[in-house]
């Protein structure tokens, strides 16, 4: 695919893939050596660093035009490129002349509002805000009627919109669930492949949850099972799960979730030392199988640079000797007992019980999944599982995200509605 030729009688082109609508024009531009000053109509005023604007320009100067990807090494331009002259041209983009190249590039006013980093408050803002839940304010996963997904192609409006609103919810709240899809092995990958590829690991890319002889996994038995997290012993454990039952006629074996983040948040707010001790010792995570040995040592609680939650590792039945420092070994095990009693305390779990035909989609760094034992001679229990990444769910959300800004861009352009 190849940038459209920057006319002068229409907009330029992008340094990327998108689509990015004119909803508001500019009306006048200033300019000092350094620095670019944009007024909307709507009154916005906006700033922006010459260095900046040069190195995202969309000319083949500066990204290659087949890929969007960045060829400008900006060392090499002998000099700090500074604003030698700007204006609106004709078409209502911004036009700049810099020195000491003595270029003149266009840049798209749509993209320039939406990358306004000088109005922008949080610029590493989550895609969709995360909303922290208990049993006591969400009491059941967020459903949707998936019955008649897959008979639509991908690209369809009931297709889209139904996937927008799933993934949404997994990025809000950590989950959703499917209902009323087919209950034949391998429907999970196909629905799995819409969002992204799976992530396989040494129980496949497609794993069956039911018990069975000589299992390698607690999840393999009908014994129950703490609230835990998958895979904590990788460097980089998975950031989404996804559980699709097939069959379940037993007695027990109902499904509990939480919010690890809302744990976290509480124990930070009751015990600020435990919650700061949970997250600065590193606890060793091991899966020592017959054929595998998958080790790793991570705190159970990870912050990002903001100091918002990013990730919980819970998971005591997977949990290593601690080699901890020697004085920090007993205010460890404190915290941990601290976190431990807190899981046991009803208002944080919600229960619920699988039926053929649904498919649950959590984030396996947030949530903790658990499950109450079941009697294995009472019925049948199947669930077939896999893992994805939480890129996975971004990434495709943005891209629905971009097929609706295309279409507004196109209505705009023609002076209707956005195609539905």
């Amino acid at each position: 695919m190849q940038h459209a030729p920057d006319s002068p009688d229409q907009l330029p082109p992008t340094p990327d893939y998108d689509a990015w609508p004119v909803e508001t024009r500019l009306s006048t531009v200033e300019h000092q050596p350094h620095l670019v000053t944009l007024h909307w109509q709507d009154g916005r005023t906006s700033h922006y660093h010459s260095i900046w604007l040069r190195e995202n320009a969309a000319d083949a100067s500066t990204v290659n035009p087949a890929t969007r990807e960045r060829t400008l090494d900006l060392s090499r331009l002998g000099a700090w490129p500074t604003v030698e002259a700007a204006r609106l041209d004709d078409t209502g983009a911004l036009s700049v002349t810099f020195a000491p190249e003595q270029r003149t590039l266009r840049f798209h006013p749509g993209w320039l509002r939406a990358h306004d980093y000088s109005n922008t408050e949080h610029i590493d803002a989550p895609l969709v805000p995360v909303t922290v839940w208990t049993g006591d304010t969400l009491d059941a996963p967020c459903s949707l009627d998936a019955g008649d997904w897959l008979d639509h192609e991908p690209d369809t409006v009931e297709a889209r919109t139904l996937l927008e609103s799933a993934l949404t919810a997994v990025l809000s709240h950590g989950l959703v669930r499917l209902r009323n899809l087919p209950v034949e092995p391998g429907t999970l990958a196909r629905i799995a492949e819409r969002i992204g590829p799976l992530r396989a690991t040494n129980f496949g890319s497609l794993f069956d949850v039911r018990a069975k002889p000589q299992p390698d996994s607690n999840a393999y038995t009908s014994i129950a099972l703490p609230p835990h997290v998958d895979l904590p012993t990788r460097e980089y454990q998975p950031g989404l799960q996804l559980l699709h039952c097939l069959e379940n006629s037993v007695a027990g074996g109902q499904a509990v979730m939480m919010d690890g983040f809302a744990v976290a948040e509480a124990l930070r707010e009751r015990d600020p030392h435990a919650f700061e001790t949970l997250a600065t010792v590193k606890w060793c995570y091991a899966n020592t199988a017959r054929t595998t040995d998958y080790v790793w040592y991570a705190p159970m609680i990870r912050l990002d640079e903001a100091g918002r939650l990013d990730e919980v590792r819970i998971a005591d039945f997977l949990r290593g000797p601690l080699m901890a420092p020697f004085d920090a070994v007993e205010p460890a095990y404190a915290a941990l007992m601290t976190l431990q009693r807190m899981l046991h305390e009803p208002h944080f779990a919600m229960r619920f019980t699988y039926r053929p035909g649904d498919l649950v989609i959590f984030d396996n760094r947030r949530l903790l999944h658990a499950r109450d034992a079941f009697a294995g001679d009472s019925g049948q229990r199947w669930l077939q599982g896999c893992y994805l990444e939480r890129d996975e769910v971004r990434s495709r959300l943005r891209m629905l995200h971009r097929a609706e800004r295309q279409r507004r861009a196109a209505a705009l352009e023609t002076g209707g509605a956005p195609d539905s």
